[in-house]
């Protein structure tokens, strides 16, 4: 005789068991480990242009031992690099993956300072340098530069100024909120999915809640 209770039990330790996810393990010999700034910047100059990706250990700031992450990121972004997933290595240290910068991507404003910077030094290299190109042509380059400063856009501040309890509610969010609406609308694709979320950001804000956010 069939058991529905089992199978009803087994079919949820099996849908659960999907739904548990295996950290991820990586390994000292999949990894490149840089004894310095230099070495990291060699291996972008002969790799940059053909992997795709690479484990880099990464050691806190301070230590005696190999590159900390501000060092590794501000590098990469020479070679049109970023950082992305970390998993744990040790108790001081780390092991991060860089991957080529999507060209479409846009610029946060602590990139474009840390560019500047790095412009600066004399220490971009021709990658980095045509990222930056052709985001300065394309408009990704500073495109969010006004949302991540706080600004209200003339088509939000339109909406805002039909409705007083939404503008209020909204000045009244934390700063990393705000920026993440605004953000959410400035990269809106086209203008009805702007509106949209405009219409919502004005919506949610005047009953005190916040778009793009959880709820």
């Amino acid at each position: 005789m069939l058991s529905f209770k089992n199978e009803r039990i087994d079919g949820r330790q099996r849908e659960m068991s999907t739904l548990v996810k295996t950290p991820q393990v990586v390994t000292d010999a999949e990894a490149f480990h840089p004894a310095s700034v230099e070495e990291w910047r060699e291996w972008l100059a002969l790799n940059g242009q053909t992997q795709r990706s690479v484990w880099l250990v990464v050691h806190r700031k301070g230590s005696a031992e190999g590159i900390d992450l501000a060092e590794a990121v501000e590098h990469a972004l020479c070679f049109g690099w970023i950082d992305s997933k970390t998993v744990r290595r040790d108790g001081q240290s780390t092991y991060q993956t860089f991957t080529p910068r999507n060209p479409r991507s846009t610029w946060s404003q602590v990139n474009r300072d840390r560019v500047e910077r790095l412009l600066a030094e004399g220490l971009m290299a021709e990658p980095g340098q045509e990222l930056i190109d052709l985001a300065r042509r394309t408009g990704t380059w500073d495109c969010l530069a006004e949302a991540q400063n706080g600004v209200i856009p003339a088509d939000l501040q339109v909406e805002f100024d039909r409705c007083e309890a939404a503008a209020k509610h909204f000045q009244a969010f934390p700063p990393s909120s705000k920026r993440l609406i605004l953000e959410w609308i400035a990269l809106a694709k086209r203008p009805e999915t702007r509106q949209r979320r405009i219409d919502q950001t004005v919506t949610l804000a005047a009953a005190n809640q916040r778009a793009n956010h959880p709820r």
